[in-house]
């Protein structure tokens, strides 16, 4: 049971990322007060985990009566990804937010797809399959999402004590980074939907 909880728990926390979303958040939220902040980490959160276990309690029955496969998914949520990260590349999200300084952020593109963006959501729904596992294994599954959530809504809570080292400049710079970070996770997720394995017949060095 100890193996599968930790195999879970690091499988959520690499698809929710809580440090590349501490960056993206920090770069989105570095020209607002800071109960501003916290309340949008607060929403995001509920927000993501709203889908996420929804996710968990029917995404696979959803999926089973529409006919999609967990492949089409991942592929779809690795096209998904790349454009969005195409976007926080060329600064297009922060320009979105400062053009438009009420549009909810909480939602997009905090909650969705940066903390529940389609690799969590396939993630969540493979470890918790009706098939495979039993009830109690999709709660104790259930139980370390939550816990990751939390884990990542505390470091959003906590992005003040960052801008204040980096600066806005800074934090600028590291939605960039990220950017190109998620454009390769995207690529991998679209290679392994596809069957490509882009590795395997390099020369050996």
């Amino acid at each position: 049971m100890l193996e599968k909880l930790f195999r879970d728990f690091m499988l959520i926390w690499t698809t929710v990322d809580p440090i590349g979303n501490l960056a993206i958040f920090s770069g989105l939220t570095a020209s607002l007060p800071h109960a501003e902040r916290n309340r949008v980490a607060r929403r995001a959160s509920i927000y993501a985990a709203m889908i996420l276990i929804g996710a968990v309690v029917a995404g696979q029955i959803i999926l089973d009566a529409m006919g999609i496969h967990l492949l089409s998914l991942k592929l779809a949520g690795g096209i998904i990804l790349f454009l969005f990260a195409l976007k926080m590349l060329f600064g297009e999200v922060e320009a979105t937010m400062e053009g438009d300084p009420n549009k909810d952020i909480a939602i997009f593109p905090l909650a969705v797809p940066s903390i529940a963006g389609p690799g969590t959501i396939m993630a969540v729904i493979v470890l918790t399959d009706n098939d495979v596992y039993t009830i109690p294994e999709q709660a104790q599954t259930a139980v370390m999402l939550l816990l990751v959530l939390f884990i990542n809504y505390v470091l959003l809570r906590g992005s003040e004590r960052i801008l204040k080292v980096i600066g806005r400049q800074g934090a600028s710079i590291l939605v960039r980074v990220m950017g190109i970070i998620l454009a390769a996770l995207s690529v991998e997720l679209v290679m392994s939907a596809l069957g490509i394995k882009p590795w395997a017949n390099l020369p050996k060095l």
